[in-house]
């Protein structure tokens, strides 16, 4: 069954555009978690640069390039992650907005209808049966 009010329709776009949010969250915590993973590696590199072993010396030139390739991947995972947290902020205000118009919604749709249940209660009270005008 399909949502009928504008409060419903909008309940769903938030439920979806919720779901888009946390999409957005896990593609940020996993550019962090390879962030991470990278550094991790950057360290790794570094440490074997400067290592006095005789057998880190002679691949010094290859350790150097690994490093450089490493410290570009940084670069663009950085660049990967504002852009992510961008997103994320910006998924985040169309929910509060769509949130924002759900309530607004629903509160004009329970003023309509307390209004509609008044005038019933009114026209209720003042109608007049068909049996009461066969008596004058």
């Amino acid at each position: 069954m399909a949502p009928k009010t504008k409060s419903e329709k909008l309940k769903r776009l938030v439920t979806v555009q919720r779901h888009m949010e946390r999409m957005a969250e896990n593609d940020l915590a996993m550019t962090a978690q390879r962030r991470e993973e990278n550094s991790a590696a950057m360290d790794t590199v570094m440490d074997a640069i400067g290592s006095l072993d005789p057998l880190h010396r002679l691949f010094a030139q290859n350790y150097a390039d690994r490093f450089d390739r490493l410290s570009n991947t940084e670069k663009q995972l950085a660049s990967l992650q504002q852009s992510q947290e961008m997103k994320v902020l910006r998924e985040r205000a169309k929910g509060d907005r769509l949130e924002e118009n759900r309530k607004d919604a629903r509160e004009l749709e329970q003023r309509e209808a307390d209004d509609n249940a008044i005038y019933d209660l009114v026209d209720l009270r003042f109608a007049t049966t068909a049996s009461s005008k066969l008596h004058e």
